[in-house]
């Protein structure tokens, strides 16, 4: 059974930085499109950022210059950098892996930006 764990969330004052990780098993990332979505309570999920597997990144305007997507194949594992966090950013974080017609999801990990 495919499995994407996101872990690296929690409370964050405004201001600060997090790094989240999502393991992957039973897919080799390095063919896959990976993504980190988010979804903020009321609100509809919103693509935040994408590696591919060429490690092409792209980000939501939002997040430009505050977050970094990677990856480490050795260890099966995409990260989502963020720094300079605002309250705004506040919200489930998910892992996703896509290819073709195949997409994976993680259980996500909650984020909140809070003095």
């Amino acid at each position: 059974q495919v499995q994407l764990v996101e872990s690296g969330g929690g409370l964050v004052q405004p201001g600060g930085s997090a790094r989240l990780s999502c393991a992957a098993s039973k897919i080799i990332i390095s063919i896959y499109n990976m993504g980190w979505y988010r979804q903020a309570p009321g609100k509809q999920r919103e693509l935040v950022a994408t590696i591919t597997n060429g490690d092409i990144t792209t980000y939501v305007d939002s997040v430009k210059d505050r977050f970094t997507i990677s990856r480490d194949n050795v260890k099966n594992t995409v990260y989502l950098q963020m720094n300079s966090l605002k309250p705004e950013d506040t919200a489930v974080y998910y892992c996703n892996a896509r290819q073709e017609t195949i997409n994976y999801w993680g259980q996500g990990t909650q984020v909140t930006v809070s003095s």
